[in-house]
């Protein structure tokens, strides 16, 4: 497995009309449906990054919203919200004997974590919502609809979750799913590259507040490679509308495949933030022994661009028919970026100085430094 998968996996673990620069059309939040009966939902987490996004839309939508969790993410995020406090690892005590109408369970990585919840819950709910991830795939060297075989791990009572057992823990917890709740009552949702407020990789983030600084900028590749992203708001949307129309499935949540290019990502970043962004582009082979050769990031030194052939091709490849045909809409990557940045001047400086993905500024310099030399 290459070091871009791995980052890509580790990742994961942790998206209003078409526009002239060929962005992916969306309606506005507010469009969505709420004509359906009030639910009672309960989140299995709720207080990360993507846990939010999908309570206040359930609430917006006039849905309640039971969350359960540790207590120890953003504990005050819904003061207002029941909270049950335990743990998935023999903590469920607080769930025996209650009843919900759906499940949305987005912080499910272990499987047999996941499948204590879904069997305690199988009888109690009538919809089981799980988030999964694109990482369960086998093979990323070409292009993956949902049918396409899932990576597996020779020791399945590994509970370790690393870059290297990620994929295929979720694609255990998804089996656990169906086999306790069973699949004409659950809905699996196999997300890209998330991205919005609240984010904590900066996978995509990095790319508006490194361009918003202007001057030289590194791009990896050519400006025709393509990437895939998830608005963490179009994700949220979606999935309250599996929660309400009751969609059973498993599907790839993730803007169309060769939908969107680095280059398009370049003229966005500089339309949004008006900065003047000299951009430098240096071929493949540069751009993956940079990777290899930068200082420690969380998140990889070109994040979310994968190399467009060898192994890691697929990542902007997962076949996204499935959701769209179901309901799924992505919003101009411009919008996201706007989010983004809007949100990002609220932070602290302590957060905003600590990018956990990216070229550090000095490492930049170098490595633009050494193509120039290199290119004579």
């Amino acid at each position: 497995m290459t070091s871009n998968r791995r980052e890509f996996i580790k990742a994961g673990a942790l998206g209003a009309a078409a526009l002239s620069t060929g962005m992916l059309g969306a309606p506005s939040p507010a469009a969505a449906r709420t004509d359906h009966k009030p639910l009672d939902i309960l989140v299995l987490g709720g207080t990360g990054f993507i846990g939010p996004h999908m309570v206040r839309e359930a609430l917006r939508r006039g849905h309640s919203v039971t969350l359960f969790n540790r207590g120890r993410t953003d504990a005050g995020a819904f003061p207002d919200l029941e909270t049950i406090k335990g743990d998935r690892n023999n903590g469920l005590d607080g769930l025996e004997g209650r009843q919900w109408d759906v499940v949305i369970d987005n912080s499910g990585y272990v499987p047999r974590h996941v499948r204590d919840s879904a069997r305690l819950l199988a009888p109690n709910v009538a919809h089981y919502v799980f988030v999964s991830t694109v990482s369960v795939y086998a093979d990323f060297t070409s292009d993956a609809p949902e049918s396409a075989p899932l990576a597996t791990i020779a020791d399945e009572t590994v509970e370790q979750v690393t870059g290297e057992t990620y994929g295929a823990l979720k694609a255990l917890c998804e089996k656990a799913v169906m086999q306790e709740v069973g699949a004409e009552r659950t809905t699996v949702l196999r997300p890209t590259y998330i991205c919005g407020p609240g984010d904590r990789t900066d996978r995509f983030t990095w790319w508006p507040v490194r361009a918003s600084r202007g001057g030289e900028m590194l791009w990896p590749g050519q400006p025709g490679d393509h990437i895939q992203i998830i608005d963490v708001h179009d994700l949220a949307l979606f999935t309250v509308d599996c929660v309400e129309q009751k969609i059973a499935g498993t599907f790839n949540t993730a803007t169309p495949e060769s939908g969107y290019t680095m280059g398009e990502l370049l003229a966005d970043c500089r339309a949004v933030t008006a900065a003047e962004v000299q951009d430098i582009w240096v071929d493949e082979a540069f751009a993956i022994a940079a990777s290899a050769n930068a200082p420690v990031r969380n998140h990889g030194a070109f994040p979310v661009w994968h190399p467009q052939r060898g192994p890691d091709a697929m990542g902007a490849q997962f076949i996204a028919h499935a959701a769209r045909e179901a309901g799924m809409q992505t919003r101009p990557v411009r919008e996201t970026i706007r989010g983004l940045l809007g949100w990002w001047a609220t932070l602290p400086e302590e957060r905003t100085s600590k990018l956990q993905a990216g070229l550090p500024a000095e490492y930049e310099a170098e490595l633009i430094a050494r193509w120039k030399k290199q290119q004579g």
